[in-house]
């Protein structure tokens, strides 16, 4: 059974209700074994038995988490050359932007040649100031519908072996 792992910084809880909504939609897609794990348990061995990939992170002053940075640090170099050509989706929870976490996201898995099978969602909170910034956020159904497809597209394309 083909294994698609979900990893995910959450520090208001955004990003984890998309990473659970994106789960979900894995589940549901198909017979894939679809394992969410936070960014901060995540290891190389963890990332070596997967197929395939979704990251979900917040947008922390216009970067990706540093959380979800120290993943990639910890993880970068002993993948490298190692998980080449693997799917992969990504989703930002941001306050108003996105762009800078995804683009940086984005360049690591170029740089461990992953294959991009989903555009990479930005949702947005309209978070702008401190309170609303540090707030729990809910993130809207049409949102999570978003990030559920994200996952059932991965998954069945695991399933199916187009990926």
């Amino acid at each position: 059974m083909k294994k698609l792992l979900v990893v995910y910084y959450s520090y208001t809880g955004g990003t984890h209700q998309m990473a659970d909504a994106a789960t979900g939609g894995a589940r549901c897609a198909g017979a894939v074994d679809v394992i969410l794990m936070k960014a901060e348990e995540c290891q190389p061995e963890d990332m070596l038995a997967a197929d395939g990939y979704i990251f979900a992170t917040p947008e922390n002053l216009a970067a990706m988490a540093g959380v979800m940075k120290a993943f990639f640090d910890r993880c970068y170099y002993p993948l490298l050359g190692k998980i080449e050509g693997r799917p992969y989706a990504a989703m930002i929870c941001a306050g108003s932007d996105g762009e800078n976490a995804r683009a940086q996201l984005e360049r690591i898995a170029t740089g461990w040649r992953l294959k991009k099978v989903v555009d990479t969602p930005i949702i947005c909170t309209h978070a702008q100031s401190e309170e609303d910034i540090l707030a729990r956020k809910t993130i809207g159904v049409a949102d999570l519908e978003t990030c559920k497809e994200t996952g059932g597209v991965l998954a069945a394309g695991l399933e199916m072996r187009i990926f």
